[in-house]
């Protein structure tokens, strides 16, 4: 298994000689065997590392083979060298001078139960740290999610909600800004929601919720910010982690994180396939209303039969060029060929709900998703703690194409082709000055430059030619340069916290509509000041506040005026006059643990200007339908005057004993919609909430058992009212080969209950809707863990100042 591991990391890695020094270019090689002392066995992926003597660094190292051997090729000079192997003690030889080929004969290592604790400890639960201006979720060993993607992971994280179309929310926001590490990823490339189903779960380490970000991070995201951390270790030697899975409906997958180091050297990869059937369904029945004459009915059935492809990895190098520095190259690929056959069948009724026609139309897609993206990373640490430079550059290139050719009827009639290529340019720089023992300063510089190009085509079948509909048919070049600066000033003062930071965004924003000629520019500066504070009233109580201004800028989908269809009878339509929507919040938070419950909540308020809704309107144009003609629905954005949103939220968790573990996520929300657009008024009132429950359990035998309940709750606009949502997932666990190895079964959506119900209402008709993306999955899987173990217990509970000049509270 190890040697087929180090095989897999190895072809996905540019090789990179290990740097070199010494006096002399005259090479030796060095041979030698490792044993286990108890065992006599050989060990294999034992490390040899070779230290400058004068410099006390790394120079070079190497593995040994399966039978215990090495054999590495040095300068000839002297040097300390040391032999360790993950939870044994090392040995070292000092001042060894290698002038000629030379075997160092035969270490025999004993185990350490001191270097136990330096295997790579994965977290067997999942804990929340609390700094100023966000919150950190490690996750831990959440069954629910084995064999898993990252969307199944949010789905879990207090505060965030994940919808039946995969759409992210937090506390019922669905603005919401994803990063990875930090930054915009080729990771999640053209389609962030299907993007984040294909990412491996065991890939994450921990979820940064930022629901109040400071200066630091980009303005835009009105609900906040979602970083997701990938898993990385530093530490001598190779260990990892492979998962691999099957389910039901048809899927399977191979997933895996390893890190190997060597002396100055750590490469990583995070890579995953997987592949899986993602059957769905839907169902719309509309009333329309025409004047003077009967109303007649049309109910729209869709089914769909989805195959999801992925292949995707993150690999790279760390060079640590001294203590302080250190140089990350990595590169991202992605490659997704997804199937999707969409099948809709449409009845139209008379006014006594009489059949008057039946008609079918079939839609198979074919989609082809690539992207790349390179990263170079520089980063400085001064002789003073804290004080650090670092700098970045990442250029990532996407593309995605889809294709179908529609039949209606049987009978071949459409050609519809959307063709997305993406470039995009991130440059950033951050410098931190300590100040003091407890003050900082930061400054920093971030640019995002993109170019999207978008070559929508609809043909329809003439003759046996497929002619383009110029009508819909277009092309749009979208340019969007953002340039940022930031300053913020944090500091402790006995149990008070402060950061106080100010964010400048320069907007330049390029249409271009190839097709119709129209060629549009808009320019806009916008001020970003944040303010977070905190106050530790114990060791176990601490408040905190926070305010932030953020903008939300529409996508190039919301601005192109040229409308795709997902049917005959239905369109989206962009408006390229919407601008974008700026909103001010403000978020009070409380923790506290009273022994082994520990209580996480806040009470927050915003309010945002020229917000994005989505209206439903009749666009006055009809299509034939079997020689009838049937009103073609329009949905676009538009900006509506002001949204305030009122909430409260509040996470427990309950430890009653160390094999029973309970927590729950509530979040209850007030909306108002204020507004006006084309002399209709759009004014809504929605309350709406969301509650989850996880209870996990160790029945005998170690089996570990978890369940997850979750609700949202009915929520309503001015034009559509949304049933509620209830789901139940359910999930087993056993560890094997003395934890090095698990094996999970979950099951998604017990009672197939995840489905989105919904009214619309308007002036020319109504309409009942039901949608649901993926039926009920099953999912076997099994882990395999080589240098790392579990930790079951993570006993942190202190506050400490952070690099953000605010405190993190681990309860």
């Amino acid at each position: 298994m190890k040697k087929l591991l180090l095989f897999l990391f190895l072809i996905g890695m540019i090789p990179i000689s290990n740097a070199q020094q010494g006096k002399s270019t005259k090479k030796v090689k060095i041979t030698g065997k490792v044993f286990d002392k108890k065992t006599k066995q050989p060990l294999e992926y034992a490390t040899i590392i070779f230290q400058d003597t004068a410099k006390k660094r790394s120079v070079t190292g190497g593995i040994t083979k399966a039978d215990g051997s090495f054999n590495i090729e040095v300068d000839a000079d002297t040097y300390d060298i040391t032999v360790e192997f993950i939870s044994f003690a090392s040995q070292k030889i000092k001042a060894k001078s290698l002038v000629e080929n030379t075997s160092i004969g035969n270490f025999f290592l004993a185990e350490d139960s001191q270097s136990l604790e330096a295997i790579e400890i994965i977290a067997e639960k999942t804990t929340v740290e609390l700094k100023l201006d966000k919150k950190i979720y490690n996750v831990g060993k959440d069954l629910t999610v084995r064999g898993g993607t990252v969307s199944d992971v949010l789905d879990n994280v207090p505060s965030v909600s994940v919808d039946v179309e995969g759409n992210v929310s937090l506390r019922g926001n669905d603005n919401v800004r994803i990063l990875i590490n930090g930054k915009p990823s080729g990771l999640v490339g053209l389609n962030s929601t299907d993007a984040l189903r294909q990412l491996p779960a065991d890939a994450i380490e921990k979820v940064e919720i930022i629901t109040s970000p400071s200066a630091r991070y980009d303005a835009e995201g009105t609900g906040g910010i979602l970083n997701i951390i990938l898993r990385r270790s530093k530490l001598q030697g190779m260990n990892g982690a492979i998962t691999t899975n099957v389910a039901y409906p048809l899927g399977y997958g191979i997933s895996g994180n390893i890190n190997y180091r060597t002396g100055d050297f750590n490469f990583f990869t995070t890579s995953g396939y997987n592949r899986r059937d993602v059957p769905g369904n839907s169902e719309t029945f509309t009333e329309y209303f025409n004047g003077d004459d009967p109303n007649t009915f049309l109910d729209e059935q869709r089914n769909f039969d989805r195959i999801r492809k992925g292949f995707n990895s993150n690999v790279g190098v760390e060079w640590y060029v001294n203590k302080s520095t250190s140089v990350t190259a990595s590169l991202v690929y992605r490659d997704s060929n997804n199937e999707s056959s969409t099948t809709n069948i449409l009845t139209q009724f008379d006014s006594g709900l009489n059949v008057t026609n039946v008609s079918s139309r079939f839609d198979p897609e074919f989609e082809d998703d690539k992207t790349i993206q390179y990263a170079l990373n520089f980063d400085k640490n001064f002789e003073k703690s804290g004080h650090k430079l670092t700098m970045d550059f990442q250029y990532e290139s996407s593309t995605e194409d889809e294709r179908s050719f529609i039949s209606v009827d049987n009978v071949l009639a459409e050609q519809v082709a959307t063709i997305e290529s993406q470039d995009r340019i991130l440059l950033q720089t951050d410098y931190i000055l300590p100040i003091g023992e407890t003050a900082q300063f930061e400054l920093g510089y971030r640019g995002n430059f993109l170019d999207l190009n978008t070559d929508y085509l609809v043909a329809f079948l003439e003759d046996e030619t497929f002619v383009p509909d110029t009508n819909l048919s277009n092309v749009l070049n979208y340019r969007e340069y953002v340039n940022a600066v930031y300053t913020q000033y944090g500091n402790k003062i006995n149990k008070f916290s402060f950061l106080l930071g100010l964010r400048m965004e320069s907007t330049r924003i390029t249409i271009d509509q190839v097709t119709s000629g129209d060629f549009d520019k808009k320019n806009y500066v916008g001020f970003f000041p944040t303010v977070n504070i905190g106050y530790e009233i114990s060791e176990d109580q601490s408040i905190t506040l926070g305010y932030n201004r953020r903008i939300r800028r529409p996508r190039s989908r919301f601005i192109n005026p040229f409308p795709s269809r997902s049917s005959i009878t239905n369109v989206f339509q962009g408006n390229p006059d919407i601008d974008p929507s700026y909103s001010n919040g403000v978020d009070l938070g409380y923790l506290n643990r009273f022994g082994k419950l520990t209580l996480n909540t806040s009470i927050y308020f915003q309010r945002a200007t020229d917000v994005f809704n989505f209206i439903s309107e009749d666009t006055g144009e009809t299509t034939l339908l079997n020689g009838e003609e049937v009103p073609i629905i329009r949905r676009t954005p538009i900006n509506l005057a002001r949204n305030d949103r009122f909430g409260f939220e509040f996470t427990l968790t309950y430890n009653p004993s160390r094999k029973w573990r309970v927590n729950g996520n509530f979040n209850l929300f007030q909306s108002y919609n204020r507004g006006d657009f084309n002399g209709v008024n759009f004014d809504a009132d929605n309350l709406s909430w969301f509650v989850r429950i996880n209870n996990k359990v160790t029945l005998p035998g170690s089996i570990d058992w978890q369940t997850r309940l979750s609700y949202r709750g009915p929520s309503e606009d001015a034009q559509n009212k949304r049933k509620g949502i209830f789901s139940m997932n359910l999930a087993f666990s056993k560890d094997l080969l003395n934890e090095r190895a698990s094996i999970a079964f979950n099951v998604s959506d017990v009672f197939n209950s995840r489905k989105r119900q919904s009214e619309s209402f308007t002036d020319t008709f109504n309409s009942d809707g039901a949608f649901q993306w993926r039926e009920r999955t099953m999912n076997l899987s099994f882990t395999y863990r080589f240098n790392q173990k579990k930790k079951n217990e993570r006993n942190g509970r202190g506050q400490n100042f952070d690099d953000e000049g605010g405190f993190s509270a681990t309860p």
